[in-house]
């Protein structure tokens, strides 16, 4: 399910203009009262995606330094995973830094880089997510890229919060979905003794992804307009039952009110639908043109063409929807 729409709800803008007393503590109240909502609905997704794009097209909109653009997306990453964990969500994978972005030019690399020895400290040192909501940080990816000192950073952290077990935030850093799979194929090949491949599942390698032990991904969110996976859970985007949200903002336009309406309308969608797995059973079906009904209309539109000409308007051409592709959109 893929929806896009518009976003204005500007996360870097809240200490700006005129607040009358009380502000922060009213928005507070309305957080809790949304996050608690959403927990009692017994419809969160468990597993939450994010692919934060815009931080660059940011700062040329602002006027700012492309550094800053991506401090405004960490503190927007911030704001909304503290919502999704008190609404209940359980897991949580943004994608930080893609290995593709490498290619970038070495001051934005550079600073990217400081950016993470900073704030992967700031995780456990201020506590906000770590200790508040009992959060496990891991760091996913081919972290054999990064230097030493980011690697004694990263291995303090997920030690300090190993033990953490109400959610688990997993910091893609740096990763392709590509090198995820790969990583799972070369993990399984050093950990199965027998050379007997007909034993290699799906559901082995599945179990050997980064994500491997954690919930399926039930809701992946992308900014920025754009629509595309861009290499980012590749594997894991194909499960039945993934709803898919294209944003059209920026990623550090993007704030706590619109991730709690995408939640509201995940909780809603869940409740008042059918289950996935019966709705695309139904579609295979009659993409095979497997079901009786279809088989049917199918013989008598064969019958009648052949015995007599039939006029263009009064014909209807049976035009199935691809299988796994349902055109909804949410209002």
């Amino acid at each position: 399910m893929t929806t896009a729409h518009k976003g204005n709800d500007n996360s870097t803008t809240d200490n700006d203009g005129f607040k009358f007393p009380g502000y922060q503590y009213g928005l507070s109240l309305v957080k809790t009262m949304l996050s608690n909502t959403i927990n009692t609905s017994n419809n969160v997704p468990q597993h939450v995606g994010f692919i934060m794009d815009g931080n660059r097209r940011y700062a040329r909109k602002s006027g700012i330094r492309v550094s800053e653009g991506h401090e405004a997306g960490f503190f927007s990453m911030s704001r909304v995973l503290e919502l999704c964990y008190a609404s209940g969500v359980k897991t949580a994978t943004v994608y930080a830094f893609s290995i593709e972005n490498f290619k970038r030019s070495a001051s934005e690399v550079d600073a990217l880089m400081q950016l993470a020895h900073e704030r992967i400290k700031q995780l456990c040192e201020n506590g906000e997510l770590a200790h508040k909501y009992g959060v496990r940080v891991r760091v996913i990816g081919d972290i054999s890229l990064l230097d030493k000192k980011l690697l004694e950073e990263i291995s303090v952290t997920t030690k300090m919060t190993q033990y953490n077990t109400r959610a688990t935030l997993n910091i893609c850093f740096p990763y392709t979905g590509r090198e995820e799979i790969l990583h799972s194929m070369k993990d399984v090949i050093n950990t199965t003794n027998s050379n007997d491949v007909s034993k290699i599942t799906e559901s082995t390698l599945e179990s050997h992804l980064y994500t491997g032990k954690l919930p399926p991904l039930d809701l992946l969110i992308r900014t920025s307009g754009v629509c595309r996976l861009s290499d980012f859970m590749l594997w894991q985007v194909v499960n039945r039952g993934t709803h898919i949200e294209l944003i059209d903002c920026l990623w550090p336009e993007f704030g706590p009110a619109q991730m709690a309406w995408i939640l509201l309308k995940y909780a809603f969608t869940k409740y008042f639908t059918p289950s996935e797995a019966d709705s695309e059973d139904i579609e295979s079906h009659d993409v095979l043109g497997e079901s009786t009904e279809n088989r049917s209309i199918a013989n008598q539109y064969e019958n009648s063409s052949s015995s007599s000409l039939v006029h263009k308007k009064d014909t209807q051409q049976i035009s199935p929807q691809p299988h796994g592709i349902r055109k909804e959109k949410l209002q």
